[in-house]
């Protein structure tokens, strides 16, 4: 297979900040081991095929710094310029970008015009990889796609949904930090083999074993997360890597299975001719409109009211009881929620982590919030994302948001 033909343009100092808010230990890793993600992402998360990386460029502000993340180090700045050897060894081009003014340095000015110039070069980029959460690249993608370039976006937060939307890919912070850590990329884009290949065939034909077994032999309505947590447990990490085989998620998976007579809802599957409809759970009603305003401006996942609060308890116990990896974390939560039958993504369960720790009170904090406080962090930053989307909201509708995504009102 030809390979496509890529530019990578990395500001440095918008994604390390971005990352060590999230997990310090994988955002020093990927500080410290450019060239480990480098390569998987020579064959990861691509839009056409894998990539031959022609330009490697890193915007780095030589005395730009963070909190140092381990109180223990009796050091209280880590400084951005400890990393620039890291990416000089793998291969990229370190362009120093230091502070022109008290809060901003020319990064994404200088990454604009190198993008733009390679747009003019003899040889033609297929696609332009930016590695930014700045939403000010708007128009640099919107001149790429006119010149009918792919464009992948890297962004460590959530990024405005007028800077995402224009790319041929966005890269998530959850998916950025697997690839740091080696792990399989979980995501719903990345085409993946079918049942009829040699390698998924008999884990499939596993698959619809117990799923028919179990099918059958219910007394009622089954859950679908319990379901899906307990195949996972017995089908092991092949269900994850394949996507469920090829069909890109459990319910299509159990669909493919064509079994006699089943129905499903969103959340449960029967034999439509032994039980009947499972009985509603739902307590909260539609989300109230000031709700369904954020939704799509800011990617808020469309949970109903009652299952927000499992989530912030499932987070809350996870750091509690571990050392924090967000990678992990995420997906201890998803199978915790999933044994107690509620049925979130991980994808929402990420979202919620992130909100959190830019809110101010990351899971890996010590001591590490509880459940309360991880709501309340998490709606806080919820509201100021909307103030910075200029989506105005009155005081009563702050309010009902923040009881919709169970947070108490400060003011009561």
């Amino acid at each position: 297979m030809d390979r496509v033909r890529a530019a990578l343009y990395l500001d440095f100092d918008n994604v390390f900040s971005a990352l060590i808010r999230q997990d310090p230990d994988v955002a020093i890793q990927f500080a410290e081991e450019p060239g480990a993600w480098l390569s998987r992402l020579t064959t990861s998360l691509t839009v056409e095929g894998p990539r031959r990386w022609l330009i490697l460029r890193c915007y780095m502000n030589p005395g730009g710094w963070v909190p140092h993340p381990d109180p223990a180090s009796g050091l209280q700045r880590l400084y951005y310029s400890r990393f620039r050897p890291f990416f000089v060894n793998a291969g990229f081009e370190v362009i120093d970008c230091p502070r022109l003014t008290h809060t901003k340095n020319a990064a994404d000015i200088r990454m604009v015009v190198d993008a733009v110039d390679a747009l003019a070069d003899p040889v033609t980029y297929d696609e332009f990889v930016i590695a930014s959460g700045d939403s000010d690249m708007t128009p640099l993608l919107v001149r790429l796609r006119r010149s009918d370039r792919r464009t992948t976006i890297v962004s460590p937060a959530d990024a405005a949904l007028a800077f995402t939307s224009i790319a041929d890919r966005l890269i998530t912070s959850q998916e950025l930090l697997e690839l740091v850590q080696g792990e399989p990329v979980e995501s719903e884009e990345v085409p993946v083999a079918g049942p009829g290949e040699p390698e998924s065939e008999a884990s499939y034909e596993q698959f619809r074993d117990l799923v028919t077994w179990r099918f059958t032999a219910a007394p009622g309505p089954l859950n679908l997360a319990s379901l899906a947590h307990d195949l996972r447990r017995q089908l092991g990490t092949g269900v994850d890597s394949t996507n469920w085989f090829g069909f890109g998620g459990f319910v299509r998976a159990l669909e493919s299975l064509r079994l006699p007579y089943a129905k499903f809802s969103n959340h449960f599957v029967w034999d439509d001719s032994r039980h009947g409809p499972p009985e509603s759970t739902g307590t909260a009603g539609p989300a109230p409109e000031s709700v369904v305003r954020l939704s799509a401006p800011l990617g808020l996942p469309r949970l109903p009211r009652e299952m927000w609060p499992p989530v912030y308890r499932a987070l809350a116990e996870y750091a509690s009881s571990h050392h924090f990896n967000l990678t992990e974390a995420t997906r201890w939560a998803r199978d915790l929620l999933a044994e107690q039958g509620v049925d979130v993504s991980r994808s929402a369960i990420a979202f919620v982590t992130r909100g959190t720790a830019f809110g101010g009170a990351p899971l890996y904090r010590q001591p590490p919030p509880d459940a309360e406080e991880i709501a309340t962090a998490f709606a806080d930053n919820v509201l100021n994302r909307a103030d910075a989307a200029a989506i105005a909201l009155t005081d009563e509708e702050c309010a009902e948001v923040r009881g919709w995504l169970g947070a108490p009102d400060p003011k009561a």
